[in-house]
């Protein structure tokens, strides 16, 4: 199974006819496949996009099984070229090598004759409000928690969890992180809701669970591309000051941490578990 990460969207550069101009960027996860052209936005159709494709293939790389795509803006019509191509378009956040890459081409961008000029964050994406939480997935309780770096994989991987993620690429040892260093989590107790919420978890596509300071404070799971989620507000400070310590955790363990589901408050029931890098 071969994969590609995909972006397709407008640059700060423009054509001699004023044209705003779009560039489609194509490359394999570990970045050793990379082919890059602009299109101009009158012509940034699926028909552009299907004929590209097909001109990869004729320079001698076969088309994907998957192609992982990162932008909202785009995922609709990279969906329907996926469909007619017989590919796979998954939305993910996780794109490692296609980001690096944007930040590089957005470095590039100044140095060329067609630059605009105009305000360009290359990995930037619109971010809705946060939305509640339906009251079906609220669990009993929730609390903040860590593991040991070390301990971290042995936890939850041996143990007949039957919806668990967790990518080897974001293992404590391959990231390089200290084996006594505490990664930071969050666990809920979801009692006889335990299933239904880790059945939503998975479907969601977790990104990160963050702290957000506010009036009241609270936990935001940003999911999918670009979905936001209240997973719990509160004003007491010895939780506030356990939020903080969880914030400046996840900093020390490169923004590794995990998010995991408890049935009947016990560990080795956990329904989910989910590992995070950006």
């Amino acid at each position: 199974m071969t994969i590609w990460e995909i972006d397709f969207y407008r640059r700060p550069l423009q054509d001699e006819g004023g044209n705003p101009l779009w560039e489609l960027l194509l490359c394999d996860p570990v970045g050793e496949f990379k082919y890059t052209v602009f299109c101009p936005q009158p012509q940034a159709t699926g028909d552009w996009l299907i004929a590209e494709m097909q001109k990869v293939a004729d320079l001698g790389y076969p088309l994907p099984n998957i192609l992982q795509v990162f932008r909202p803006q785009t995922f609709n019509l990279l969906q329907t070229v996926g469909e007619k191509l017989g590919m796979v378009v998954e939305p993910t956040r996780h794109t490692p090598a296609l980001k690096h890459w944007l930040e590089e081409r957005a470095r590039q961008y100044p140095t060329l004759p067609n630059y605009t000029g105009q305000p360009y964050q290359p990995l930037q994406l619109d971010k809705p409000p946060p939305v509640p939480l339906d009251r079906t997935l609220w669990g009993d309780r929730w609390g903040f928690t860590s593991f040991p770096a070390a301990d971290l994989v042995d936890a939850f991987r041996d143990r007949p969890i039957p919806i668990l993620e967790m990518p080897e690429d974001w293992f404590p040892l391959k990231l390089g992180i200290a084996s006594t260093l505490p990664v930071p989590g969050v666990v809920i107790t979801g009692g006889r809701r335990s299933m239904t919420i880790a059945r939503w978890l998975q479907e969601s596509h977790p990104y990160s669970l963050n702290y957000v300071p506010g009036a009241p404070d609270g936990l935001i799971l940003e999911a999918g591309l670009c979905d936001r989620w209240i997973v719990a507000t509160f004003a007491d400070p010895d939780v506030k000051a356990a939020a903080q310590q969880y914030e400046q955790r996840k900093r020390q363990s490169k923004e590794l941490h995990f998010f995991t589901g408890a049935a009947r408050r016990l560990w080795y029931h956990l329904q989910r578990l989910l590992a995070v890098k950006r």
